[in-house]
């Protein structure tokens, strides 16, 4: 909701626990919560919107106004929910096929035909071949500096900047080869070059009743 021009595709799972008339209510009173939910954030922020106009000291707030003003003017787009069956590759596929037919539809993302220049390619590649090396951590973390480095010593990115690395780290970041969390202070010079390390790493920190299971531990 805080993204301007956001995409969202509702996935609902666990379809082979529910019989096939549940999915299609199922799925209506999904999006009708999303749709309702919507409507109540656009007037929540209009009726905060009001408020600050309607002050006594409206200059007091127009830090606060413009911030609500930003939020107003994001387009968020609900596309028609998915129900998939988690446990069949088939449903896996069908929606691997849908999330490629939503990618590829220029009316939802203009910036798809954009043309990236060739030094974008070539850090991809380099950055895949240092994570796939054997000198690779198993963390997969490496310091954004030592990172410039290693490309650098490649023959096409001998003049490879910080700036321009800082670029491409954020293309590869949204396209998911890379995490980089440039705005946590204490991460903005790590750069995780095996997103499943993160994965791995949270399945054993976030676990479904972990209180319980701890308390069980003599």
């Amino acid at each position: 909701m805080r993204v301007p021009n956001s995409v969202v595709l509702p996935v609902g799972t666990h379809v082979d626990c529910c019989q096939e008339q549940e999915v299609a209510e199922k799925t209506h009173d999904i999006m009708a919560r999303i749709t309702a939910m919507l409507e109540e954030r656009k007037s929540n922020l209009a009726h905060f919107i009001d408020n600050l106009e309607g002050s006594e000291e409206p200059k007091f707030y127009v830090d606060q106004w413009e911030r609500l003003k930003e939020m107003e003017s994001c387009t968020l787009t609900i596309l028609n929910l998915v129900a998939v069956n988690c446990t069949d590759h088939r449903d896996i596929k069908k929606l691997e096929a849908t999330i490629l037919e939503h990618v590829k539809n220029e009316e939802l993302f203009p910036e798809v035909v954009r043309v990236l220049p060739p030094v974008y390619r070539q850090v991809e590649a380099a950055i895949v071949d240092i994570a796939q090396s054997e000198e690779m951590a198993g963390h997969g973390m490496m310091d954004l500096q030592y990172l410039l480095s290693k490309l650098s010593k490649h023959k096409h990115l001998a003049s490879l900047g910080r700036e321009l690395l800082q670029d491409i780290l954020r293309y590869l970041h949204r396209i998911g080869l890379v995490v980089w969390y440039e705005e946590i202070k204490h991460l903005e010079s790590t750069v995780f070059l095996q997103p499943t390390f993160l994965i791995t790493m949270f399945k054993l920190l976030v676990r479904y009743r972990l209180v319980q299971q701890l308390e069980n531990i003599s």
